[in-house]
């Protein structure tokens, strides 16, 4: 795909040399290891609402590992096709395809998608033909619907992108041997509408770093008073969805997590709305993360505590 040039009018300082970093470090870095195990752990809140329980040990492991493998390799992929507009934002001008840790050799996205193979095959084996497909399905529409197709072409990028985590809620569910349940399709769609505010959010922050890099995030295309009321409308959306899986689901634990976690988001994404500032926006964005780790540990206790 070819590729629109760069804006360099507002320059950065230069990057730093690589910094010294342990191999866990870099590995962290380059497979976007907090996002693969908030995808991860979204699988297992697909698998625990289908079977209605935790599965065996060894089936949570292996799901795990399965769903991490393959969104590490999207996450890297990400790295090494975004390097060139990785280089002129504040925040990823550290990642390591930028910074000189990793030189950008021809191999690399083989070995990545490799990983997505990989983890896709190992739930295939362990599971069963549809765990597999929406493993796979959650890391290519990443690495290749979001960051190749989409990013740099669509404000409408991390929306349709937002499937990502979708895919993994049914991946999970199928491992258990029902993508189909209310509850199931509740939480997928809970993911969904968790991408945008939460990366709408951070762009409305880091709006001048999108804007140098040419990339169409909502902030940049419509201006940030547009973004903020889009957010708003999608984080009702998401907090309204949140509720409806705690009503399928209907139990205390889970009342609290849907109750307090999109509380505090819809608080904080009204106050960003009022005072669209960078350190408002911010706050949301963190908000973001805690509602959905609210919901999850409200499900994952859920089934943990004896009714």
């Amino acid at each position: 795909m070819s590729r629109r040039p760069l804006d360099t009018t507002q320059a950065l300082p230069a990057i730093a040399p690589p910094p010294a970093v342990s191999l866990v470090g870099l590995c962290m870095a380059l497979f976007k290891v907090r996002i693969g195990f908030a995808i991860t752990l979204s699988a297992l809140g697909g698998a625990v609402l289908a079977a209605g329980q935790w599965l065996p040990v060894i089936d949570t492991l292996v799901l795990a590992i399965a769903v991490l493998l393959a969104s590490s390799g999207a996450g890297a992929f990400n790295h090494y096709y975004d390097r060139d507009i990785d280089a002129v934002m504040g925040r990823t001008r550290g990642r390591p395809f930028v910074n000189g840790l990793m030189s950008a050799r021809v191999g690399w996205p083989a070995l990545f998608f490799g990983l997505i193979v990989g983890g896709a095959g190992l739930a295939t084996w362990r599971f069963n033909l549809a765990t597999g497909l929406f493993t796979a399905a959650g890391a290519l529409t990443y690495a290749i619907v979001y960051t190749m197709c989409l990013k740099r072409r669509t404000d409408w990028n991390i929306v349709i992108g937002g499937a990502a985590g979708s895919w993994a809620v049914l991946a999970g569910a199928a491992a258990a041997g029902d993508f189909g349940s209310a509850a199931v399709l509740w939480l997928a769609l809970v993911l969904f509408l968790w991408t945008p505010s939460h990366f709408w959010s951070l762009a409305i922050a880091l709006a001048d770093d999108y804007r140098r890099a040419k990339v169409p995030m909502l902030p940049v295309t419509r201006g940030v008073g547009v973004a903020v009321r889009w957010n708003l409308v999608n984080t009702l959306m998401l907090a309204a969805c949140t509720l409806a899986l705690a009503t399928v689901v209907n139990t205390p634990l889970l009342w609290l997590g849907a109750l307090v976690g999109s509380g505090w988001l819809l608080w904080t994404t009204l106050k960003m709305v009022e005072d669209p500032v960078r350190a408002r926006a911010m706050t949301a964005f963190k908000a973001s993360l805690i509602q959905l780790g609210a919901l999850l540990a409200g499900l994952f206790t859920t089934f943990m505590v004896p009714g």
